[in-house]
Parts: C-alpha cells; sequence; structure tokens
C-alpha cells in the first residue's frame, strides 16, 4: 500500500520491532529449539543473554535492526503461541489505526480540492487508496468504507472515526482467523 510514513510513526514502527527483540531477548533454549529457522536471528538472540546494562540495550536495538530485514509475522505467531505475547495483537491494532488514517486523511484531501474548485464533495469521491485497502482487506465494503470517511469529513463526529476503525479491524481479524485455519 502506498502511504507517506511520518517520521514519527517510522518511530513507534520501529518501536514495536524492539519489543519484539526485547522479549525475544529472554527466550529459553527450549523456547530457541523450536523458533523459527532465522539462524541469524537465533545467534543475536544467544547473544543477548550473556549481557547487563547498556550493551544489552544496545545489542537489543542492534536485534530489532536484524528483525527488520525479515517478515515477521511467523516470529509474531511464535511469540504469541509460545509465551502468550500480546505484541502481535498491538501489531494489528496499530495497523488498522494506520489504515483508518491513511482513509480519513485522503477524504479530508479530497474535501479541500473539492473546496477550492467549488464543486461538492460528493459520498462516491474518487479515492485511490480505498481501492489499495480493498485489495489488502476483500472483505471490507467499498461503499461502507466511502461512507463512513465521508460521514466523519463532513461532520467530525468521532463515531464515524469508530466506525471506520471497527470495520477495518473486523477485516483484519476475519483474514487473521483464515489465515490460521489455511
Amino acid at each position: 500500500m502506498i502511504e507517506k510514513i511520518s517520521k514519527s510513526e517510522r518511530k513507534r514502527l520501529f518501536k514495536q520491532v524492539e519489543e519484539l527483540a526485547a522479549e525475544l531477548a529472554e527466550l529459553s533454549d527450549n523456547d530457541l529449539k523450536t523458533f523459527p529457522d532465522q539462524e541469524d536471528i537465533r545467534d543475536e538472540i544467544i547473544v543477548c543473554r550473556g549481557l547487563k546494562g547498556g550493551a544489552k540495550k544496545r545489542q537489543i536495538k542492534y536485534l530489532a535492526k536484524v528483525l527488520r530485514q525479515y517478515e515477521l509475522d511467523e516470529i509474531y505467531n511464535y511469540m504469541d503461541a509460545r509465551k502468550g505475547s500480546s505484541l502481535k495483537d498491538n501489531r494489528i491494532l496499530h495497523r488498522a489505526e494506520r489504515m483508518r488514517d491513511i482513509l480519513i486523511n485522503e477524504a479530508m484531501e479530497l474535501q479541500e480540492e473539492c473546496r477550492r474548485a467549488e464543486i461538492p464533495f460528493e459520498p462516491d469521491y474518487p479515492g485511490e487508496l480505498v481501492g489499495e485497502v480493498l485489495q489488502e482487506l476483500p472483505e471490507l465494503d467499498e461503499a461502507d468504507l466511502r461512507r463512513c470517511a465521508y460521514q466523519y469529513v463532513r461532520t467530525r463526529n468521532r463515531m464515524h472515526f469508530r466506525e471506520l476503525y471497527r470495520m477495518v479491524r473486523a477485516a483484519m481479524d476475519m483474514q487473521e482467523r483464515r489465515n490460521e485455519k489455511g
């Protein structure tokens, strides 16, 4: 999905990976035996174990840097199944918030363009990012997405803002359950 990620959002994403790295550093030998197949990650986790204080913090930051080179879904699933970690849920929550914000920001920009051109802003506005969100989450209804974003932009009523989040989050949860089954 094409999205502009602000510097603050990038820092939040890096912080999530760093929290994952900190939890990985606490894994036992038995946990590492069943850890997914990334050997270099396993080696960095072992290096983190013998360190204390600032050295451990630096090594965790390095482990987070190594983790960012990989697709982390398998590791999040492992941590969720093995340790009952809430990091996976937090990751899904933040991803849903980002999608909602992308949809709202696009609708706000289009409303401003319509205002400048002195044409009415309609509920079936021609947003490109709605299509990209639908490709990623086909369970969503395009008309409902556009309607909620339009209603929020028009009225600034937080109810529409929350409804848009609930729709995106429900679609993500359905997709997650489908991925677990298949």
